[in-house]
């Protein structure tokens, strides 16, 4: 009987034991899912930073962007305004020389019928032959 019972004893005290095992290796088993868990966060928590940071340089960059636009449309707009202000105070005959310079046969002569259409009033009959039409149209 005592070694029946220092066998149960036995058994029992390394049921203990395996009991005591399993619970030691479900803790190591949490512990690590924990770990797992906890360095997971810290990557998606480095990701988000990293996002962050990235997006605060592109709205940086867009801002940049924007301010050198405005600067350079003021440069334009006051090269522009510079160059209005010396043709305003050129004659408008010089201009109309000037702008035809460089104009083709066809151009000039639109813009003689132009200018003898804006005297009709002054101009009592005025006649033009098809042949000298077809000559001021005819490319040379």
């Amino acid at each position: 009987m005592d070694e029946e019972r220092a066998i149960r004893e036995n058994e029992l005290q390394t049921d203990i034991a395996v009991a005591e095992k399993r619970r030691q290796v479900e803790e190591a088993e949490m512990e690590a899912k924990r770990a797992v868990a906890e360095k997971a966060r810290t990557i998606e928590r480095e990701d988000l930073q990293g996002r962050i940071a990235l997006e605060e340089r592109r709205a940086l960059l867009v801002e940049q962007t924007a301010a050198n636009a405005r600067t350079e449309a003021d440069a334009r707009a006051y090269a522009l305004a510079a160059v209005m202000d010396v043709l305003a105070k050129v004659e408008p005959r010089v201009l109309e020389a000037v702008a035809s310079t460089g104009m083709g046969p066809e151009q000039l002569i639109a813009r003689a019928f132009q200018g003898l259409a804006e005297r009709a009033d002054r101009i009592g009959e005025l006649n033009i032959s098809p042949d000298l039409l077809g000559r001021l149209l005819r490319k040379p």
